[in-house]
């Protein structure tokens, strides 16, 4: 699971950043709150782990609030040895995601 103990900072792909924001109108400071904020319920993305896809680096999912109380979901990565998050894809919860995570709330 993820250690955000050792994470300092974020890493954007420009690509990403565009798309979260053109597509899902979620800026980057946005996306970023949510990992400052409580509840954040993280969980592994399965339907992208490294054995199905061959991929080098696990993805998460993070649901969580913005400052302003907006309810995200953030897919992710961790780089640098796990300093740094690696935003993906970000967008509004939807609604079974919004129950699951005012359940945990």
């Amino acid at each position: 699971m993820v250690n955000f103990e050792h994470v300092v900072g974020f890493e954007w792909d420009h690509g990403n950043a565009r798309k979260s924001v053109e597509k899902h109108d979620v800026s980057q400071a946005e996306a970023e709150q949510i990992f400052a904020n409580d509840p954040l319920i993280v969980t592994d993305d399965l339907a992208h782990d490294d054995l199905a896809h061959n991929e080098s680096e696990p993805r998460y999912h993070a649901l969580g609030r913005t400052d302003a109380s907006r309810l995200l979901h953030v897919t992710f990565t961790l780089r640098s040895n796990g300093t740094r998050i690696r935003v993906i894809s970000a967008r509004d919860m939807s609604r079974k995601e919004r129950q699951r995570y005012e359940q945990d709330d």
